[in-house]
């Protein structure tokens, strides 16, 4: 017994982590956060592989529970002779973490000398994440005794375990930031149903920054190799979300602009404090706090339910034929040709054809889209002035680009919507007509103005195959 010990104290003075692992560890606040997050996204990807294994939904309130196994296994996974060995599997897996979460809340409360009976906090679903959120920025506070007796006790340093080389620390910037990345994108889209500021400005800010502080670890490297890494995370991101089905490639490429720019922008503001602040690991103890904050914004977020605002995109046309002529095919037109326009060829919705069911205000006009109809309940009926309807239904805005056969993420239902419309009619010299267009429209994508740019840019070109298809017919209908 006495040799098994020695062995163990040997060990431990030689061995950091066999220390965290038997319980005699101290641990700062950003290591703890950075083997929290990691074991959490580890967890989080073995529980869908086992529920996707037993063919049970996976809901990401089941991350905010503890887990034990009268309260989730035995629920999820009847006990019969297909899935025996999958509760046996989830029930190991879910010990192993549970073992790990214990003894790294330990280490953490005893270098912030608090009582060790808060470890019983583990296992309080939803208090347990607030717990642990103070702990990322509670400083460390050391006693007398420990210092005096600090050979008894190991300072558990995860930063000793990164590569000293520019490719290791580049690997291990970009895989653990990268897979971090799609973490939140699927927390904010597919549980928060949210496209805001968090996703699209904090996300590729946070990508830049933190993969940058987590090359220059070691050591300062060069601003173009810190540039390099930020943007190789960012590229990894997207080929994630593509590879989980959660993005096409038509999104990711609008996306690609802002996303560039913020993910610069971040790693650069990483590399300047890399650069000015020369003090080891302090540097990065208090930054653990970007990485809080970004969750927690998407929440806010999520929770302020921002209004989206009523945009609206006018075009018009010139046409040689007179107001009657035009009126007729304004409110209804045959099929338009085959689309030569480029966006359309990426999938984006396009115009087809237009029906109406009656005459006057109440009718139901129909405009057939790629992607299915727009449902048109007429407002003012002034022939031959004007035309004004509201739009009831919205089909989707466009079919993804992806490898597989068919996605179909959140912002494709309601996010971009075309809430009410109308034709002008004005008489001009000469026999002819200025035809002119107006699409009243909100879309819940947040910065507005950067996705203004394209969705305005998608319907002006909308509104320029229809206008242009009428001018044709009503110049054939004139000669």
């Amino acid at each position: 017994m006495r040799h098994v010990m020695e062995r163990l104290r040997f060990l431990r003075a030689s061995k950091p982590w066999v220390a965290f692992l038997t319980g005699r560890a101290i641990l700062g606040p950003l290591p703890f956060f950075l083997i929290g997050f990691g074991a959490a996204l580890l967890k989080f990807a073995i529980d869908r592989f086992f529920d996707l294994m037993a063919g049970q939904p996976w809901r990401m309130e089941d991350m905010l529970g503890p887990r034990l196994l009268e309260t989730y296994l035995f629920q999820n996974f009847p006990l019969n002779l297909e899935n025996k060995s999958l509760v046996f599997a989830q029930g190991i897996c879910a010990a192993i973490f549970a073992y790990i979460g214990v003894v790294t809340l330990l280490a953490r409360l005893r270098s912030a000398r608090l009582s060790p009976y808060w470890v019983l906090i583990f296992f309080v679903p939803v208090v347990k994440w607030i717990f642990f959120g103070l702990l990322c920025v509670l400083p460390n506070r050391p006693s007398s005794a420990e210092v005096e007796t600090e050979d008894e006790w190991e300072t558990f340093d995860p930063f000793l375990w990164t590569p000293q080389s520019p490719l290791g620390s580049a690997i291990l910037a970009i895989l653990t930031v990268a897979t971090a990345g799609v973490a939140l994108i699927f927390f904010g889209t597919e549980y928060l149903q949210g496209y805001g500021y968090s996703l699209f400005i904090g996300i590729p800010f946070f990508l830049g920054f933190i993969s940058t502080l987590i090359y220059n670890l070691r050591e300062p490297r060069t601003l173009g190799s810190s540039f390099l890494v930020s943007q190789l995370t960012l590229g990894l991101v997207g080929g994630g979300l593509l590879l989980v089905r959660m993005e096409g490639i038509i999104c990711l490429l609008m996306a690609a602009p802002l996303a560039f720019v913020l993910s610069i922008l971040g790693g650069g503001i990483a590399h300047a404090i890399v650069a000015t602040v020369r003090a080891s690991r302090k540097r990065y103890q208090s930054l653990s706090v970007v990485a809080l904050f970004l969750p927690g914004s998407m929440v806010l977020e999520h929770q302020a339910n921002l209004p989206a605002p009523l945009l609206k995109v006018v075009s018009a046309v010139e046409i040689n034929a007179p107001p009657s002529v035009v009126w007729r095919h304004v409110v209804t037109f045959s099929e338009l040709p085959p689309p030569t326009e480029w966006v359309f060829r990426t999938g984006v919705a396009f115009p087809i054809r237009a029906t109406i069911d009656g005459s006057g205000p109440g009718a139901i006009r129909r405009c057939e889209f790629s992607t299915g109809p727009f449902i048109e309940p007429i407002t003012v009926w002034d022939e031959p002035r004007l035309l004004q309807f509201r739009v009831t239904s919205n089909p989707e805005p466009l079919q993804e680009w992806t490898p597989y056969r068919e996605i179909h993420p959140p912002h494709l239902d309601g996010y971009l919507a075309s809430r009410q419309g109308q034709f002008q009619l004005t008489a001009l010299p000469g026999n002819r007509t200025r035809l002119e267009g107006t699409t009243w429209y909100q879309h819940h994508l947040w910065p507005v103005g950067y996705w203004q740019l394209w969705s305005d840019f998608i319907i002006h070109t909308i509104h320029n195959r229809v206008l242009h298809h009428i001018q044709q017919l009503s110049e054939a209908s004139s000669r």
